[in-house]
């Protein structure tokens, strides 16, 4: 379960941003369906979505790149060599900030255990890393690292919960990776949950990319899994009868196909692994006035379609297996009623049984409907005059409840829209 996450000095973000999932206790429209209980004693409710709105070059996507940064580091610092640069952009339009560490920092509960895990870095090293946990509600402060430039070397704590082979783990940490990647790769135990959250729970569909129709090829692979990409497809008003999955045979390669300036041992590597291969032919089955089903291929099909149909596998997942989606663009070549689908699959309690949660940018400003959002769902991306993002929350306006907020924002009301200038001939 997702609760908050902060992030300082990376890209457009310069000072520290945050978004939080925690239901406002001032809020109590839509409590059955778009929250869910933490099962933490003393702990607010989460929110199952939360929908991030902005104009285009303000930074919204730079938030959720920071959170792939973040897992993805914590995923591979530890096949990081000695010397390799740390892929880390500081805010670039102040000069102060340039030399500053990029700073993440993320809360979520694993286990029914809370969490508080972050770091900083440059493009060299580790600055800070620390790790406390809340196993009773109690903070238990598990590690903390700091580097020291005077010193030349990091300062580490260890805190008396936190058992093990300590000096082993903390010699075997260079400089450029994280102590919870390289414990966790000489068998840690005690950190497996706190990894295990970024390696599983964790989904981050990055700014600007494709939906890798694999995942739900996959599911296709099995009746089941056949029958469950049906109905998704067919819930939302996609009419498809049957779908069928083709093996095409790759058609042979040749050496001389291949750049001539590819090494010749990485050509023979190429033409051995692409022997045999086969390339999955997608069909849906549409049926005519007469009854009869005619076959599409999914290049034939609209755009929304094949983007629903790429989300489909993935969105199956996340709601069989309780994880957090973050989507950028949720809206692309779909139409708004699809991305209300989409959002209320997680918002349906009986369907998200695991607790499953969404957070999505989008430009779709149909969904500011107080029918669909809390108001404490609702965020905003604004560049302040220095060109630096800024997040911050609908409730900062205090709206009221029921208020027409998709023509309070396209007003102005709450900022975060683009300034259109006049164009002259």
């Amino acid at each position: 379960m997702f609760i908050e996450f902060n992030v300082t000095n990376y890209r457009s973000i310069r000072d520290t941003q945050t978004i939080k999932m925690a239901a406002s206790k001032y809020y109590n429209e839509l409590e059955e369906t778009n929250c869910f209980d933490s099962s933490t004693a003393g702990f607010p409710k989460l929110l199952r979505s939360a929908v991030i709105y902005g104009p285009n070059a303000a930074g919204k996507s730079n938030l959720f790149r920071a959170l792939h940064f973040m897992q993805s580091f914590i995923l591979k610092s530890h096949s990081q060599q000695e010397g390799q640069a740390i892929n880390a952009v500081p805010f670039a339009l102040n000069r102060r900030s340039q030399t500053e560490p990029s700073e993440f920092e993320i809360f979520f509960l694993q286990d029914n255990v809370r969490y508080q895990y972050g770091f900083a870095v440059n493009r060299v090293r580790v600055i800070k890393e620390w790790l406390l946990a809340f196993p009773e509600g109690k903070a238990q402060r598990w590690y903390e690292r700091e580097y020291d430039a005077n010193a030349d070397n990091d300062k580490w704590y260890f805190g008396t919960k936190f058992t093990g082979r300590r000096s082993l783990w903390q010699e075997a940490t260079r400089k450029n990776a994280l102590f919870l990647s390289t414990a966790i790769q000489l068998n840690n135990e005690q950190l497996k949950p706190v990894f295990s959250w970024f390696q599983y729970k964790l989904v981050t569909i990055l700014p600007g990319a494709s939906i890798n129709l694999k995942f739900s090829i996959d599911q296709c692979a099995s009746e089941e899994g056949k029958l469950r990409i049906m109905e998704f497809m067919n819930s939302a008003d996609i009419s498809i009868l049957r779908i069928e999955v083709k093996k095409i045979p790759i058609p042979p390669i040749k050496s001389e196909m291949l750049p001539p300036e590819m090494p010749q041992t990485i050509k023979e590597k190429v033409l051995l692994e692409m022997q045999g291969k086969e390339l999955p032919d997608i069909q849906f089955l549409h049926k005519t006035d007469t009854g009869e089903s005619v076959p599409f291929h999914l290049s034939d099909e609209s755009d929304g379609t094949k983007r629903l149909f790429a989300f489909a596998g993935p969105w199956l997942d996340v709601l069989a297996n309780g994880r957090i989606l973050f989507v950028d663009e949720l809206g692309t070549s779909l139409h708004p009623l699809m991305v209300r689908f989409l959002v209320g699959l997680i918002q349906n309690p009986e369907i998200n049984r695991y607790n499953a949660q969404l957070i999505f940018t989008t430009h779709d400003t149909s969904v500011l409907d107080t029918d669909i959002l809390r108001r404490d769902q609702i965020w905003f991306v604004e560049k302040d005059p220095e060109q630096a993002s800024r997040l911050y929350p609908l409730s900062d306006f205090k709206p009221r409840q029921g208020e027409a907020l998709e023509k309070g924002y396209l007003k102005g009301r709450y900022g975060a829209l683009p300034f259109i200038g006049e164009l002259r001939f």
